[in-house]
């Protein structure tokens, strides 16, 4: 599969916006929120160099953070019809005003966002067209979580024959096969 790469930047910000929502699976003791308060937003906005972010404040951040739990609801949408219209809902809400931008060193690319848009819309319009091209593109299967038990992380395969099952296979993969390798080996020595 083919992705420019803005669009490969925007899947990523999605991503890592999506994982740092509280694990509801966890007690509630030991749930963190990556974005937990505006240092956080500015963080994250940094990590990802989105432009023209100016000063935030807390309904920024809770804008953002409805965004991020539409990117959440795209990534478990049963079917493409329901990931169509939370996408639809999103871009909507974000007033996309798609324009050609070479910026930062970036060549020529589109900014799916209104030049003086929140940080909460430029993610919802920028994000959002990307997801809206995965699921376009047919490929919405690509949007998973992480198949080990202890982690439910959101990534997006783009492997070949669509096979990754874990977000990351040095970390949850490797951790998963060498405990069924033992558990192999354990089950042969008896």
């Amino acid at each position: 599969m083919l992705i420019p790469h803005d669009t490969r930047i925007a899947l990523d910000t999605v991503v890592d916006l999506v994982n740092t929502a509280p694990e509801s699976e966890l007690p509630e003791s030991e749930q963190t929120d990556g974005l937990a308060d505006v240092g956080a937003l500015y963080d994250f906005a940094e990590r990802h160099r989105i432009s023209g972010v100016g000063e935030l404040a807390e309904k920024d951040l809770r804008a953002v953070q409805d965004v991020r739990g539409l990117f959440a609801e795209i990534f478990a949408a049963p079917d493409s019809g329901t990931a169509a219209g939370l996408v639809n809902r999103l871009v909507a809400a974000a007033g996309t005003t798609p324009q050609l931008s070479n910026h930062d060193g970036y060549d020529w690319h589109v900014h799916y966002f209104a030049p003086d848009a929140s940080i909460a819309d430029h993610l919802g319009a920028d994000c959002g067209m990307a997801l809206a091209f995965i699921v376009v593109a047919g490929e919405q299967e690509r949007l998973r979580r992480c198949e080990a038990p202890d982690c439910r992380r959101a990534f997006v395969d783009l492997s070949r024959n669509r096979s990754r099952r874990y977000c990351s296979s040095r970390t949850c993969g490797n951790r998963l096969h060498v405990a069924a390798y033992r558990a192999r080996r354990k089950e042969a020595s008896r």
